[in-house]
């Protein structure tokens, strides 16, 4: 028998949610495959050899290390269209089904969730793994409250304070600043030469466009070059997510030039920047209640080591200062693709394998 909860005892009970993700959840592909069978005892602490850990299912739980609370989740499928909401057990407790198949998500304080689901089309940018397409809300029984649809959304999107979406988005660059960008595998250009560029998009829940930012027109082509060279040029910057800060500007992290910037939503100018060295093809930059920023920081191409491995970075925010919380020690041995989100212990992180 499956755990149920109600709403308004999750939001009680649950300081943190994890957001859902197309790369994330790699417990399962199926609310089978993370359920923990009724009965049966879970494992004792965690066991140590990475390799017998491998596998789908819960695979154990240190309760005196790990902080309590709720995994949000979606299986990385097409074909999959729930979100799913894990206890530390991997129980499942609650799932939603969306009209499409989910990918980065949340749940709001309101008990909604809202989710970025895929919508593919026949462009370039539609046909690719990380296409969204729609963003929604849905309440607590998966009933739709309000959907909007943009051809170039993809990765991320949020609902600001002030009620409105922000989409991350991505089209053809400029000609002339094809020319310009440095770094990547030269000849791997997609259509005949040609670039993705990263642009953000402000709109109504109703699909009012109101605000667009430009990643190329901000960006420096040669200064924020792509830093592994052995990546193609299909896109440049490649956004891949972003927050809303406290005052209301905006942090977005670009993979593909391994940066970090804040951008000031009423000039559009980028007033701070964090790159490589020392990130290295990041994710989830999240802003902390003391004002400091989390970023987890793959590192799958760094070009200030030998080798790939994977950390959390927490940086004092308006400078380049950072302290690791997760250093992987020895590095090879944490190497994640994807994302990683504060817990609601200040002390803790919680890395999503």
């Amino acid at each position: 028998m499956k755990t149920k909860i109600a709403r308004r005892s999750l939001i009680r009970l649950a300081e943190v949610f994890v957001g859902i993700g197309a790369n994330k959840g790699t417990l399962g592909v199926a609310g089978d495959a993370v359920a923990q069978p009724a009965g049966s005892p879970a494992p004792g602490g965690i066991e140590p050899n990475t390799i017998k850990r491998r596998g789908v299912g819960f695979r154990g739980y240190d309760p005196d290390r790990a902080f309590p609370g709720f995994t949000l989740f979606a299986p990385s499928a097409n074909t999959n269209k729930t979100v799913y909401l894990i206890d530390m057990q991997g129980n499942v407790v609650h799932s939603w089904d969306m009209p499409y198949p989910p990918f980065y998500g949340y749940l709001t304080d309101r008990g909604t969730l809202f989710c970025n689901c895929k919508i593919p089309n026949s462009s370039f940018v539609g046909r690719a793994p990380y296409m969204c397409g729609a963003a929604l809300e849905a309440d607590w029984k998966g009933r739709v409250l309000w959907e909007v649809r943009h051809p170039d959304h993809t990765h991320d999107g949020i609902r600001l304070r002030n009620g409105n979406v922000l989409l991350i988005c991505k089209k053809p660059l400029p000609d002339a600043i094809v020319q310009q960008v440095r770094g990547g595998r030269p000849g791997t250009e997609i259509d005949n030469g040609k670039m993705i560029g990263d642009y953000l998009v402000e709109m109504t829940t109703d699909g009012k466009i109101l605000w667009e930012w430009q990643s190329w027109e901000h960006l420096d082509p040669v200064r924020d070059g792509i830093t592994a060279v052995q990546v193609n040029r299909a896109a440049w910057s490649l956004g891949n997510g972003f927050c809303e800060l406290p005052d209301g500007n905006i942090m977005l992290s670009f993979r593909n030039i391994s940066t970090v910037v804040m951008i000031d939503r009423r000039t559009g100018e980028i007033y701070w920047k964090l790159g490589a060295p020392p990130l290295s093809g990041q994710h989830a930059p999240t802003i902390l209640p003391n004002g400091h920023i989390l970023l987890f920081d793959n590192g799958p191409h760094r070009l200030d080591q030998p080798f790939p491995f994977s950390r959390v970075l927490e940086n004092r925010s308006g400078d380049q200062s950072y302290r690791v919380e997760i250093p992987g020690s020895p590095g090879v041995e944490f190497l994640q693709p994807r994302d990683i989100e504060r817990s609601a212990s200040v002390e803790r992180q919680h890395a999503h394998q």
